[in-house]
């Protein structure tokens, strides 16, 4: 078997402790459940060369959140993967982006939430980049996308009157008032599971 499906069925994550460290792997396939254990992912916020951010709306199949708006792409470097090259090649796979200027604002980023009985654990730096290309989406991942304002977006998320993700408020709480002009963060910031070298 080839081809989207037969991948994600071999999909992996790393496992981390409290403190961000790698301790095994997990089959992504298996890992949400009621008692997810803690692992490595990522959210990133793509702008487009206007300054609009793209958002992305969660496919319906998916096992966790389904169909709500979030960020522009989630997902899980693999056991072994350069962490921005793991968010390079998923925010590729999902949308079909060539990424420039890809940049870590939160290093430190985690949380948890629960849908439906199915819990989201993570420690999920959040990245900002810029693009040029235009999406292609994996139908199994994104349901649809939207470039819009990220004044106006921002505005809404933290007023209260646009759903979108947990993850993502809380993300939207924590970046700077403009992602786009704001300096990366050091790569040793990130957790050491994610660390280069």
């Amino acid at each position: 078997m080839s081809g989207p499906v037969a991948q994600s069925a071999r999909e992996q994550v790393v496992l981390l402790d409290e403190a961000g460290h790698a301790v095994g792997v997990a089959d992504k396939a298996g890992v949400h459940h009621a008692d997810t254990p803690l692992h490595l992912a990522f959210s990133c916020y793509v702008f487009d060369h206007d300054g609009r951010i793209l958002l992305s709306r969660r496919a319906l199949g998916k096992r966790t959140f389904p169909g709500l708006w979030t960020n522009s792409a989630c997902g899980h470097p693999a056991p072994g993967e350069a962490f921005l090259d793991g968010v390079r090649r998923r925010v590729q796979q999902e949308l079909g982006l060539e990424l420039d200027d890809l940049r870590v604002l939160l290093p430190g980023f985690g949380y948890r939430a629960e849908m439906q009985g199915v819990v989201e654990h993570e420690l999920c730096p959040v990245l900002v980049a810029t693009t040029s290309t235009e999406p292609h989406l994996d139908p199994a991942e994104v349901e649809e996308v939207v470039w819009e304002s990220w004044a106006d977006f921002r505005a809404g998320v933290l007023d209260g009157s646009r759903d979108v993700s947990p993850w993502c408020r809380l993300q939207v709480e924590a970046l700077p008032e403009d992602p786009l002009s704001a300096p990366g963060r050091p790569l040793d910031e990130l957790p050491p599971a994610a660390r280069p070298g």
